[in-house]
């Protein structure tokens, strides 16, 4: 195996291993001051609701995604809080889906996320009688966490006048972030 070595002036190296393989490897660095991520510093989960909850009429809910599917940094909490708390500093991509599963009815209700148990983002859908099908859906955003005390949870609301299990499994209840851009 071959490595290249970079001495700086003051103290410390870097180190840059080249794979065992033929072919050619190319890494470029940014012309910026700041914090060059690797993969293995770079938290990422997934998760999703493997039960029915049910959300009480005019009343923010927080939705129990209790089943990881990954979670790279033990960063979500899926027996308790239901709360994502990565230990890294940056820029996420949040995205969450949820639907509801009881008979058809009419009314609006919100997907929110959560931000230190405040609301942060929230976005709105009817529910449609006509078709059979009740609201739901899904929504992306994008959050700034501190990397020590910030964290994140799904919330939902709906206005039925009744209340009404949501959905389960992978593909309709999920709640998943990762970090797309370090502070």
């Amino acid at each position: 195996m071959s490595s290249v070595i970079i001495s700086g002036d003051t103290s410390g190296s870097v180190t840059l291993s080249v794979p065992a393989v033929s072919g050619t490897n190319t890494a470029t660095l940014p012309a910026a001051t700041g914090t060059v991520m690797v993969s293995g510093n770079q938290p990422a989960f997934s998760a999703y609701a493997n039960a029915i909850q049910n959300i009480s009429n005019a009343t923010w809910t927080k939705i129990q995604i209790n089943t990881k599917e990954f979670d790279t940094a033990l960063a979500y909490d899926a027996t308790t809080n239901y709360r994502y708390q990565p230990l890294v500093a940056g820029y996420y991509q949040v995205n969450v889906a949820n639907y509801f599963s009881g008979s058809a009815v009419t009314g609006f209700g919100f997907l929110g996320i959560y931000k230190n148990g405040t609301i942060y983002k929230q976005s709105l859908f009817l529910y449609s009688a006509l078709s059979g099908n009740l609201g739901g859906g899904s929504m992306p955003t994008e959050v700034y966490l501190n990397g020590s005390t910030d964290y994140i949870e799904f919330w939902m609301y709906q206005n039925t006048g009744t209340s009404q299990p949501t959905a389960s499994g992978q593909s309709a209840s999920w709640f998943n972030a990762c970090l797309v851009r370090a502070a």
